[in-house]
């Protein structure tokens, strides 16, 4: 948001020779003024001429200026003679590397792939990929939000719904990632499935739906395990039976090199940390300061807390809805003994380079970069890792039946999905608990790097509207941890590290990189629409925004709908939370009625849902007959159902539908915008 300065020519003035005595002016007074009036309207009209300055474009600050890149994958797999695309729309980095998995097996089935980010590439040279010979194109495609696409694949999805391009003679299969649990599952997956048919390409392999909310890493691997035979028949290739590991990256140490071109954290541009220039986005965070963090339980054992992080002067804008994303650190104590147990010193400086010299991915993270950087601001070491890490890093343990154990549970054999279901994900061991319970195996620290998933960001809804708190984003978290079956503490990464931005008595402030995500949960446009809102725990987050909102839009002299809120907690003194400020809101009339659920504080437990039953009657009027708009925030396993099914019984009830119809009743107001859910699992 760049404003020219508007470049006004300095006001000219004349002052009168002073008249002399007896004698006739040289000039009138009506002379002078034309004469300066002539002058000024030549210099401003040179002076315009002068170039106004361009208003700078921001380019994406991770990327090369656009003539460097290859926007062709056709023309990059006929340069680089690969056959097969990975094309990946991942939002938390899964999709991606499940791309690049598929990418790095074709070798050991004879063929050559490229794993290819659609957002970098012209897709409709799609049509074009018959131009070579056994081609084929994978898509790795997750669901995000409400059957939405990835923010990656967005253009992508644009393309096919607009697109009525040939794809004759085009070969592809598509794996989705979704999580069963949320309404829309594995959409964005299905949807290529279908469309690519319609557009006249060839599925070659059945659709692979991986569901997160069981086991994604099996479904993939059963997936993978009979995809490629199938193509190994479908092509007339043999497997190479080349089962060693395939390095990706190879190892630079730099010994001597400036410390001022050594990446630090930063997620594009060298020190963006130390100069920061908008626009922010997910390559260019923005480091807003901690100025408020405070426990928002009253008691018990949870630690519930409300930060607010000041985000003046950043030219960051955000409406009612949105979602801040955060870019945690890993916990140092798991950082350095992940140094001592591979023996390594953890502030080398290293580089990671890609050995396919045509790839757009030079290096797995910002490079150079210490090894103490990496693990702690890039790669996510706390999650279980996937079996693909412990195959390729089976081969580095002395001990043999420690090996066959890491490559068995790397297998779709049902002995080995159980072992890695018990070992790996129920235990919950992530890389550290790995090398500490298996002491024969001890990798190269690099190798363990390549192989290590990216470090996410963790997205909050915000809990403030921007109407009252223009310069400032609220977050509403808790804090995870919990112990596993070996006995280890785990910590949840981004809670425990929000947890301790604190705020300093002595003025230092922590920090907090930021940017923020467009969402689509969004007040009515018509503000006298009523508002009915379901958030339990954490999920008042975005309704704390929006009651601001309302409460400014009746300050503002606008005609406000009712505005009904569904909360619910374990116990009324311990984790009610906001009680102060939502009991202020329905004195003043903001929110015209708080309902509160406290589950544990009887007896019999109280939900949210047991609440919708009871008000269906005034609920049912304001759906039916008054065009509210629901919100659901909160826990998509459970919470969100079972209210959803509340819903459909009132419906039934009070509007004498059957439950099909009831159904499709709540599913309409779906596709209309007046039930929208910011759920979670």
């Amino acid at each position: 948001e760049l404003f020219l300065e508007n470049r006004v020519p300095e006001k000219w003035t004349s002052t009168q020779p002073e008249a002399m005595e007896e004698e006739e002016p040289l000039f009138s007074n009506l002379d002078l003024f034309l004469f300066t009036l002539i002058a000024g309207l030549i210099i401003y009209w040179f002076m315009s001429r002068k170039k106004a300055e361009p208003i700078p474009e921001f380019k994406k600050l991770d990327q090369p200026a656009p003539s460097t890149r290859e926007t062709s994958f056709i023309e990059k797999m006929k340069k680089t003679g690969r056959n097969i695309v990975v094309f990946y729309g991942s939002q938390t980095g899964t999709g991606e590397e499940f791309a690049n998995r598929l990418s790095k097996d074709a070798q050991r089935y004879g063929m050559k792939g490229m794993a290819a980010d659609p957002e970098e590439y012209v897709m409709c040279e799609l049509s074009r990929l018959a131009e070579i010979d056994n081609s084929l194109a994978i898509f790795c495609m997750a669901t995000y939000g409400e059957g939405d696409p990835t923010d990656n694949a967005q253009d992508f999805y644009d393309w096919l719904q607009e697109s009525d391009l040939e794809l004759n003679g085009v070969n592809y299969t598509v794996f989705a990632l979704g999580n069963k649990t949320y309404e829309h599952y594995n959409a964005m997956g299905a949807y290529v499935d279908k469309r690519l048919e319609e557009l006249g390409a060839k599925r070659v392999f059945d659709l692979g739906m991986g569901d997160d909310d069981g086991n994604l890493e099996e479904d993939f691997v059963t997936w993978r395990e009979q995809f490629w035979p199938a193509m190994c028949e479908h092509f007339g290739v043999e497997a190479s039976g080349e089962d060693s590991s395939i390095r990706q990256y190879e190892l630079k140490e730099h010994n001597d090199i400036n410390m001022n071109k050594v990446y630090t954290g930063e997620l594009g541009r060298l020190k963006s940390f130390e100069t920061q220039k908008p626009p922010f986005d997910s390559k260019n965070p923005f480091l807003a300061p901690v100025i408020v963090n405070r426990k928002l339980n009253k008691a018990g054992n949870r630690h519930l807390m409300h930060l607010e992080v000041d985000i003046t002067g950043s030219k960051i804008r955000y409406e009612s809805g949105d979602h801040v994303a955060v870019y945690p650190t890993n916990d140092t104590a798991i950082v350095n003994k992940l140094g001592q147990i591979l023996g390594v010193d953890l502030d080398m400086v290293i580089s990671l380079n890609n050995l396919d010299e045509e790839s757009n991915k030079k290096h797995p993270f910002p490079c150079p970069t210490t090894y103490r950087t990496a693990l702690t601001h890039y790669l996510d070491i706390i999650h279980p890792p996937r079996t693909n890490v412990l195959y390729e890093l089976a081969q580095y343990a002395t001990d043999p039946k420690d090996q066959e154990n890491m490559r068995k549970m790397a297998s779709s054999a049902p002995e080995g999905k159980a072992l890695y279901q018990s070992f790996v994900l129920e235990d919950n061991r992530n890389i550290l608990a790995i090398l500490e319970d298996l002491p024969s195996l001890r990798p190269p620290i690099d190798h363990l790097c390549e192989l290590m998933p990216r470090l996410q960001a963790r997205y909050y809804s915000i809990a403030s509207s921007s109407k009252v708190h223009p310069n400032s984003i609220h977050i509403c978290a808790v804090l995870v941890e919990y112990t596993t079956k070996t006995g280890r503490l785990t910590k949840g990464v981004a809670t425990t590290w929000l947890k301790n931005k604190l705020v300093a008595d002595n003025g230092h402030k922590s920090t907090v990189p930021m940017y923020i995500r467009k969402s689509q949960f969004r007040l009515p446009f018509k503000a006298s629409n009523p508002v009915i809102m379901v958030g339990p725990g954490t999920g008042i987050a975005p309704f704390m925004g929006f009651i601001q909102e309302r409460g400014w839009l009746k300050e503002q002299g606008k005609e406000v709908g009712e505005t009904v809120l569904y909360f619910g907690c374990r116990h009324k003194n311990e984790d009610y939370l906001y009680q102060e400020e939502l009991e202020e809101a329905e004195k003043t009339g903001v929110i015209t009625k708080l309902n509160v659920a406290f589950s544990r504080d009887q007896e019999q437990k109280v939900y949210v849902q047991h609440l919708l039953r009871t008000n269906k009657e005034d609920l049912w009027r304001q759906i039916h007959t008054d065009n509210a708009h629901i919100y659901i925030c909160g826990d998509a396993r459970n919470m969100a159902r079972d209210v959803q099914t509340a819903f459909y019984e009132i419906a039934e009830e009070l509007g004498g539908m059957t439950r099909t119809q009831a159904t499709d009743y709540i599913k309409k107001l779906m596709t209309k915008g007046r039930y929208s859910q910011d759920v979670w699992s």
